[in-house]
């Protein structure tokens, strides 16, 4: 029989498991959390159906944890250093600038830096009374798409990915946040199927160029490679996207790209496009701004 063990001490535990797997075996964090100690206090809250905020620190909530719990405990962390499924899809949730989603293989884990920049409001001069109609394309489970919604009330959102299953998703986080009347899905490749135009565009696409791709843990071999993989050089998707993307754009709209550490394949690629970085937490180059002149004036001169 095992004995009963206090909460703060359990997450311990779980933490000194995960450390020991990162630096022995590889185990990867990336998906939510960055370190062991933030990984085992989520997925022990999580098994143990306690909020993810509970302070374990706090003698008054360092509840003592019986044998059924610490056996389904040991079997989590177990699975997630066997397996290398990112705890997202161990527990079937993420969450984004404090927003919980729903999320399983069919998507990749939701942690576009879009979300930080739709938070801070980094954008918002670039935007006006007419902004009226956004699309967040390569939507995944539709993340970026809702809180975009409740970033601008007053703006109709279309997210469009070529994947069915991941828009079945993106359908479930739309029903759990209840914006069915200003959200729309749309299966689509690049702008295919698409058939307005837009006052912004949002777009975290495919951009890990090969190498890099090669090379990523196995954490995000489990992802979907759709989602990840960019081509040789991150630009397949983004070079067909600025090609198309003024067609699709209204006078005075603006897009949105996430190209994560491909910048110098991005320059190398479009060298004179006119570009706004927008600051994140991983730095001022990883998520840009162009307006539609600028690519306009960008493909005149390719």
């Amino acid at each position: 029989m095992t004995s009963p063990k206090r909460l703060s001490a359990l997450i311990e535990d779980c933490a000194t498991q995960l450390e020991d797997a990162h630096l022995h075996a590889g185990l990867s964090f990336g998906h939510g959390t960055n370190n062991a100690q933030d990984e085992a206090a989520w997925l022990v809250l999580w098994q143990l159906g306690l909020p993810l905020d509970t302070d374990f620190t706090d003698d008054a909530q360092d509840v003592l944890v019986r044998e059924a719990e610490l056996i389904k405990v040991q079997h989590l962390i177990a699975q997630r250093i066997t397996t290398r499924k990112p705890a997202a899809y161990l527990t079937q949730e993420a969450w984004l600038e404090g927003v919980s989603f729903y999320v399983d293989e069919r998507v990749i884990v939701p942690r576009s830096l879009i979300a930080e920049v739709l938070a801070s409001g980094n954008i918002d001069p670039w935007l006006s009374a007419d902004t009226k109609h956004l699309l967040d394309m390569c939507t995944g489970n539709g993340s970026l798409a809702i809180l975009a919604a409740l970033a601008y009330p007053e703006v109709q959102v279309t997210g469009s990915d070529v994947s069915a299953e991941a828009l079945e998703v993106a359908h479930i986080n739309m029903e759990r946040h209840e914006l069915q009347e200003r959200l729309t899905w749309l299966q689509s490749d690049g702008f295919k199927n698409i058939q307005h135009k837009f006052d912004l565009i949002l777009c975290n696409p495919p951009y890990v160029n090969s190498q890099s791709l090669a090379t990523l843990p196995q954490e995000y071999v489990n992802e979907p490679a759709l989602a990840l993989d960019g081509g040789p050089d991150g630009m397949r998707f983004i070079s067909r996207l600025l090609h198309e993307a003024p067609n699709y754009m209204q006078e005075n709209a603006i897009l949105v790209l996430e190209i994560g550490n491909e910048r110098e394949h991005f320059e190398a690629a479009f060298p004179k496009i006119d570009v706004v970085w927008l600051t994140t937490s991983a730095g001022d180059d990883q998520v840009l701004l162009l307006t539609r002149q600028a690519i306009i004036l960008n493909n005149t001169h390719t």
